[in-house]
């Protein structure tokens, strides 16, 4: 290995567990076990700290602390709003309406409620990767019961017009449900200015644990439980809460917004930096996604000529972590479902790559990226029959 040091830039996969999120749980496992449910006082403790969790994530949303439901996870929330929104409202109507380059916990849902006699609406994007507002102001009709919009795309990095959207469902009395998973600590959030009635978010990317993760329900709005068994979560979602978990994703939610601030300019600084370089100094290299209205430290980039998990392994070699999209398809051998819609042609596709910054890179680890990409990238080529096509094309 070139750096023994690892730079790791593949935050939108999952960030570390910040130092003083781990030191907020770590009493919650061995001291105070109590389960929340019993009435001692050790319980009592256990239930006050879930409490004081649901009010740091309320008021990093704006919004109000009997709002939000712990899950396990974005899969999970994004599973049960669709869900439980689509058959709460079944006698009202039958027709959701999402994106085509949304997360596969909200695509796979979709697919299911289909099975269950749902009608779903998949909108395109442009070549940004931006869903049209007037597309979706057509696609609505008077059966359409829920929007399902992300609010930034976890490959390409892409901010919806989300306060835009939630605007039009709202005028239309349609639910409007965002994933949030990738926007929390990266993108200022006020849910009720937003007009969002339903949000997904999960603790492990920004910094908090794994496993554990919420979901924003607007006061009024009517969901179906999603686990059945005890009281818990105000009996919508049965089960002994992750007490740790939730503690560390209320110590990690708020620090992430005490700081972003300071966070937004400096990782964009640093991505900008990194992103004009591979665009400027490696040729036949296309930015895939919007270039400003993007999250702070996103990067996607394809190289033509190449595949890109031939690039990853030659980062890896090199101590660096990164992605070809999203890595909860990384066993996939198709090109990603986001690219295509965006218009990238399947096989410029499959030379992609996903560099997505965070609260630990430095001004050195992209100086030391940057020259392991060009390295990278000119090795492929040299073996790469359809480079050596175009070169012969070229003269």
């Amino acid at each position: 290995m070139v750096n023994q040091k690892m730079v790791y830039m593949d935050h939108s996969a999952t960030t570390a567990t910040d130092p003083d999120v781990v030191k907020t749980m770590l009493p919650w496992y061995s001291k105070q076990y109590g389960n929340p449910s019993s009435l001692y006082q050790l319980a009592r403790e256990s239930k006050s700290a879930i409490d004081d969790a649901r009010k740091k994530v309320a008021s990093a949303l704006e919004a109000q602390s009997e709002e939000i439901y712990f899950t396990s996870g974005g899969t999970e929330s994004d599973n049960w709003a669709l869900k439980g929104i689509a058959f709460s409202n079944r006698k009202k109507g039958d027709h959701i309406i999402t994106s085509a380059i949304e997360h596969h916990a909200v695509i796979h849902t979709c697919e299911y409620l289909e099975k269950q006699g749902f009608r779903v609406t998949y909108l395109p994007v442009d070549n940004a990767g931006q869903v049209q507002v007037e597309d979706l102001r057509n696609a609505i009709t008077d059966k359409t019961i829920l929007v399902s919009i992300m609010f930034a795309n976890n490959e390409i990095g892409t901010i919806q017009p989300i306060k835009e959207i939630g605007a039009i469902c709202r005028e239309n009395g349609v639910i409007f449900h965002t994933d949030a998973v990738q926007a929390i600590g990266n993108v200022h959030i006020d849910v009720t200015e937003m007009n969002i009635d339903l949000m997904s978010l999960s603790a492990h990317k920004f910094y908090g644990p794994k496993g554990v993760g919420a979901l924003y329900v607007k006061k009024g709005i009517r969901i179906d439980g999603y686990l059945h068994g005890g009281a818990q979560e105000r009996r919508k979602r049965a089960g002994t809460e992750n007490v740790p978990g939730i503690v560390g994703l209320g110590t990690a939610i708020e620090k992430a917004y005490q700081n972003i601030d300071i966070f937004i300019p400096r990782i964009q600084k640093l991505r900008d930096n990194l992103l004009d370089r591979i665009l400027t100094e490696i040729p036949y290299t296309r930015l895939n996604g919007d270039r400003k209205g993007r999250l702070p430290g996103n990067i996607n980039v394809c190289f033509e000529f190449i595949e890109g998990e031939s690039l990853l392994l030659l980062l890896d070699n090199a101590g660096i972590a990164a992605s070809t999209g999203s890595a909860c398809s990384s066993g996939s051998l198709e090109p990603s479902h986001v690219l295509l819609a965006i218009g990238v042609p399947a096989e410029i596709a499959h030379g992609s790559l996903r560099l997505t910054l965070g609260q630990e890179n430095t001004e050195k680890d992209v100086e030391y990226v940057l020259a392991e990409i060009k390295k990278a990238v000119k090795r492929l080529r040299t073996m790469s029959p359809l480079y050596a096509d175009h070169l012969k094309r070229g003269q």
